[in-house]
């Protein structure tokens, strides 16, 4: 409120100054609440917009500004209404009567259209196409309100915006209205109404000292107003200096509403065409400033410090600790096979648990609606006013997960991240470190087909894994999902699942076989343990290296972990230890495709020793390293699913290559500074 009352405040006494300058002969009343008006609003989807690049959207500064500018878009609409009342002909009579109409249709609406779209959404369940009548009656319910605002003689924008609020935000009737309305309102409609204004807008007007210096009062006065009022009441309110600035400058922010004010003053004569083009240039430059401030007075990352933990991988000296995974998925097809795979991953009830965050993947693309796009960023995960209504049918994420975490011993957390492509590594591995993510899964960005063949999803993803294993301060596993545990969840008591672990050498391999061990510990799944020793019989196809010597950056050698392993497994009958001896990739690449029929593949991403490097002549995808672009190949006929392991390391991690020697080496990129306050819901 004090955003809305200071500049309001403030507008007004302006309004006096161009009276006697620039816009002489105008009616008093009626101008000075167009000018309080156009100085006190708050652009809700402009903000939102804002929000969501900058990765503010469900920080406590976004969440603060987005119920603010909320409010202030209501407030604003109200005070549109009155000085359009105001600004009709007549007698103050006649600008009462409008006022008590208007009123009285929006009470109508309120009681009336609400019931009408609930019945609408009830006969539009999820997974069935929503009949087209309903979505034309609610187009014609909008154009009515238009016309009769228009006739009351408001505006017939004030009807539409009324029954924009009370139109269902979720479900399968409401997803249908915006697929539908959305691209020709977005696409078409809305850039020429912006043309229009622009059109309107004659810079030439201003000219002059007299001008210029109005043209700066009148900015310096709506930022005054907007930034003063709403940080002293923040600091009131206990907020830190730098949130308080923050929030600020994004309740500064102009946009659509601001153009209608403008609009409307100006066909109304309110406005005359030089009022009207200072006007324009404020808003524009009130916005224009917005983000470069707020990136410059808003650091998350610089205020706080990279989260400290200890446990960043799953190889560990206790294995009792709890263990903790960043689950990723980008739709409701990666479901399944992630949730048996966290099933998999429970572990004995003797341990610590498991702690799995689930993060749904949202890409934020130039279509959404701001008002939906914010709805789906704040319904899940944090504890909001209507928690226990967030998990029903309509999200079928957060049941599935749900339902999971009541059938099992697992604590499951549902998170959101919106976020562009080229930044969505960013929010996963800034939520693994603030999670204290032992382990990050990724799903693979290709998907199985009928045929048993991979089909590409999205290209896009396959960079998001990639900057992921680059970036991460834990370790990152792909998952490559052909039906791991079918299309279903599994039970814990119907589990019956035989994983084969392939071990070269190296700490991407011993990360896995520490995975591996850990899902053994299910009494439904059996673990396959199969080590690949360099034989001295060619030496010109497969050089032999001794693994058992020559510790890596860990201080730890294969020999001496894989002793310690099979001193750990003597009383365990679900984990089988088994030796081989190759001496070419042939008899390698055999008696990997006798392990075909087990259920899922583990294996390092860059796997150490001179079997693995000499075993794919093509590495398609660098993601999934040598073994693991075998594993996928169309050559190696297989049902069971692949989950490549990488192991974090501060060392410098490069590309697997093939190449016929293996360099010994894995590196990864130091971990950056990560940025505070992504989209984590």
């Amino acid at each position: 409120m004090a955003g809305i009352g200071l500049p309001f405040i403030m507008g007004i006494g302006t309004s006096v100054v161009l009276r006697g300058t620039i816009s002489k002969g105008v009616s008093g009343p009626p101008f000075l609440v167009f000018m309080g008006v156009a100085l006190s609003i708050t652009a809700f989807p402009v903000l939102a917009r804002i929000l969501a690049e900058l990765k503010l959207l469900t920080t406590d500064v976004g969440r603060m500004a987005m119920s603010a500018a909320a409010v202030n878009d209501i407030a604003a609409w109200i005070l549109l209404a009155l000085a359009i009342a105001l600004s009709g002909t007549g007698s103050p009579l006649v600008s009462l009567w409008v006022l008590l109409c208007g009123a009285g249709f929006v009470i109508a609406c309120v009681v009336i259209l609400p019931r009408v779209f609930a019945m609408m959404a009830q006969r539009c369940p999820d997974g069935e196409p929503v009949d087209e009548i309903y979505v034309c009656a609610t187009l014609c319910c909008v154009l009515a309100a238009g016309f009769v605002t228009d006739t009351i003689g408001i505006h017939a924008l004030f009807g539409a915006f009324v029954v924009g609020i009370l139109v269902p935000k979720e479900g399968a009737f409401a997803g249908a209205l915006v697929e539908k309305v959305e691209d020709l309102v977005s696409g078409l409609f809305l850039p020429l109404y912006f043309v229009s204004s622009g059109l309107k807008t004659n810079v030439a007007t201003i000219h002059g000292a007299q001008s210029w210096g109005l043209l700066v009062l009148v900015i310096v006065t709506a930022c005054f107003g907007k930034i003063v009022g709403t940080v002293v009441v923040s600091l009131l309110c206990k907020m830190p200096f730098q949130e308080a600035l923050a929030v600020g400058f994004l309740m500064n922010t102009k946009g659509l509403v601001e153009l209608i004010v403008l609009n409307i003053g100006r066909d109304r004569k309110v406005l005359n065409e030089e009022t009207f083009s200072i006007l324009v240039l404020m808003a524009i430059f009130t916005t224009f400033i917005t983000t470069p401030i707020v990136m410059a007075v808003y650091k998350p990352a610089k205020r706080e410090s990279k989260t400290e933990y200890k446990h960043r991988t799953f190889e560990r000296q206790d294995p009792s600790d709890q263990f903790r995974l960043l689950a990723c998925f980008h739709s409701s097809r990666n479901i399944p096979g992630l949730i048996n795979l966290i099933e998999a991953s429970r572990g004995t009830e003797k341990r610590q648990g498991l702690c799995v965050y689930a993060l749904h993947l949202m890409e934020l693309s130039e279509r959404p609606s701001a008002i939906l796009m914010v709805h789906k960023a704040r319904k899940n995960g944090l504890p909001f006013w209507n928690k226990i209504q967030q998990s029903d049918s309509s999200n079928q994420v957060v049941v599935a997960f749900e339902a999971f975490r009541q059938l099992s011993r697992v604590v499951i957390r549902p998170m959101t991240a919106i976020s562009a492509i080229h930044g969505m590594h960013e929010d996963i591995c800034e939520s693994a470190d603030r999670k204290r993510a032992a382990m990050i899964i990724l799903p693979f960005h290709k998907h199985q087909r009928v045929d048993g063949t991979l089909e590409t999803t999205r290209i896009e993803f396959r960079s998001v894994n990639r900057r992921v294993l680059e970036r991460a301060t834990c370790s990152v596993a792909i998952l490559v999902d052909r039906g791991f545990g079918g299309s279903t969840h599994v039970a814990a008591s119907n589990v019956s699942s035989s994983i084969t672990m392939l071990f070269f050498g190296g700490k991407d391999d011993r990360e896995a076989l520490a995975y591996g061990a850990r899902m053994a510990e299910h009494p439904g799944i059996s673990l396959t343990v199969m080590r690949y020793v360099a034989g001295q019989n060619s030496p010109g196809e497969i050089s032999t290296v001794d693994l058992n010597d020559g510790p890596d950056s860990s201080g730890i050698s294969d020999g001496e972990y894989l002793a310690e392993f099979r001193k750990r497994i003597r009383e365990d009958g679900s984990i089988k230890y088994e030796e081989k001896v190759v001496n070419n990739p042939v008899e390698t690449a055999e008696s990997i495709r006798g392990f075909s029929k087990c259920n899922l593949f583990l294996v390092g991403r860059s796997p150490e020793g001179p079997v693995a490097a000499c075993l794919s002549a093509k590495i398609e995808c660098s993601e999934l390293g040598s073994v693991g672009n075998f594993l996928t190949s169309p050559e190696f006929v297989t049902s069971a699913s692949v989950l490549v392991v990488q192991q974090y390391s501060t060392e410098k991690r490069s590309t697997p290559r093939h190449s016929t020697m293996s360099s010994g080496k894995v590196a990864e990129l130091p971990a950056g500074e990560m940025e505070e306050g992504k989209m984590e819901v």
